[in-house]
């Protein structure tokens, strides 16, 4: 089957994030070197929708230099006064093509874990269903705070109820709303046009489109996953933190599998754009930051950081920090060495404490009269 091209993937990226704490948006808040938002452009970009547009509001213009910079081609759509994820979504259709047709995705900017290809399988889903609206859900061991997938008689989904307006059964439900969604874009927009904002947040909720869609005879289905961390979006710093550590695991995971060996994991980080060469070597301690890149063969650690940095083959680095360096092949750095932006260390060449001691050692014993060497 071939993949169907969505016509649109919106990110919503309005939100205060008032539990972060910061004076810093939520979503350009960083994991595995970037932020939450530049994880969910990859993954929407990865199903080459004709428009890839992200929702904005909160500190907008911070959002909206963030996105400039790394992605101009995206369209930036403004959430005005009006509260709730389904206003954002209107918002959002409202800066596309008015004849927009075909399947449009919903995302968030705050789940960082999800995958291009779980969006690509999402949209062919949606399409090979002949649905009106897909949610993915998930299972989870505690569902608090997440909105429940209520289903009908026929296994269908019925509709998804906030935990705030849920009674005391639907709470117990343990299939929960990701929050991503696909949509027939005629549907989307006809619904959102009926959501009201009659409920305990005073919010327009775009799950209420599943059941207006559902009431008006339209196919509603669920694309349920497995991996319940692609569904899991950061709402405060231990969040944040427990999610780069599941991203940085999966990082490690995929080198281990490419050739690399990584000696401690849990003490090594590795960012999402760092490339590493079959057979290199990284030792305890070590952080790999960046678009750094690391040649085959090469030994890197222990209580290393690089940060920009590209190291050739067969070079080795001990106890030291570079960032916006090149590192030859065969060269040797450390202990105890900075290379500063612009550093270019040639093929095997050797910097680092050890080797200025061994050299003041050799210049010593030779205006002493001794030999450099002596043979026992």
């Amino acid at each position: 089957m071939n993949s169907v091209r969505p016509a649109a993937v919106i990110i919503l990226a309005a939100g205060e994030g008032t539990r972060m704490k910061s004076s810093t948006p939520k979503v350009l808040h960083p994991i595995g070197g970037l932020p939450l938002l530049g994880h969910a452009i990859r993954a929407a970009r990865a199903t080459a929708a004709e428009h890839v547009e992200v929702v904005v509001r909160h500190q907008r213009d911070l959002v909206v230099e963030y996105c400039s910079s790394v992605d101009p081609a995206l369209v930036v759509a403004d959430q005005d006064e009006v509260k709730g994820t389904g206003r954002a979504v209107e918002c959002g259709l409202a800066a596309l093509p008015a004849d927009l047709v075909g399947t449009v995705l919903v995302t968030s900017g705050d789940v960082p874990l999800i995958e291009g290809r779980t969006l690509v399988d999402l949209a062919n889903a949606h399409a090979a269903s002949g649905a009106a609206v897909t949610v993915v859900t998930a299972e989870v061991a505690d569902p608090t705070g997440y909105g429940r997938v209520v289903r009908g008689a026929d296994g269908g989904v019925e509709r998804i109820v906030e935990q705030k307006d849920a009674s005391e059964a639907e709470r117990s439900i343990r299939e929960i709303n990701s929050g991503i969604w696909g949509f027939d874009a005629a549907v989307l927009r006809d619904a959102l046009e009926q959501v009201g904002t009659d409920n305990a947040q005073g919010e327009k909720y775009l799950t209420d489109v599943l059941a207006l869609a559902r009431a008006a005879g339209h196919r509603v289905g669920a694309h349920r996953i497995d991996d319940i961390w692609q569904t899991e979006g950061v709402n405060d710093r231990v969040q944040l933190a427990k999610l780069g550590r599941v991203l940085n695991d999966r990082v490690c995971e995929k080198w281990m599998r490419a050739g690399v060996t990584i000696v401690d994991p849990a003490t090594t980080w590795i960012d999402t754009d760092v490339t590493i060469g079959q057979d290199a070597r990284i030792l305890p301690g070590t952080q790999l930051l960046g678009a750094t890149t690391i040649g085959s063969g090469a030994v890197i650690g222990p209580e290393v950081t690089l940060i920009d940095t590209e190291v050739g083959e067969e070079a080795e680095v001990e106890r030291a920090k570079a960032n916006l360096a090149v590192i030859g092949a065969g060269a040797t750095v450390g202990p105890y060495s900075y290379l500063r932006p612009g550093t270019v260390l040639g093929a095997k060449g050797r910097i680092g404490g050890r080797f200025r001691r061994d050299q003041e050692r050799t210049d010593r014993r030779r205006r002493q009269g001794s030999p450099s060497h002596v043979c026992r």
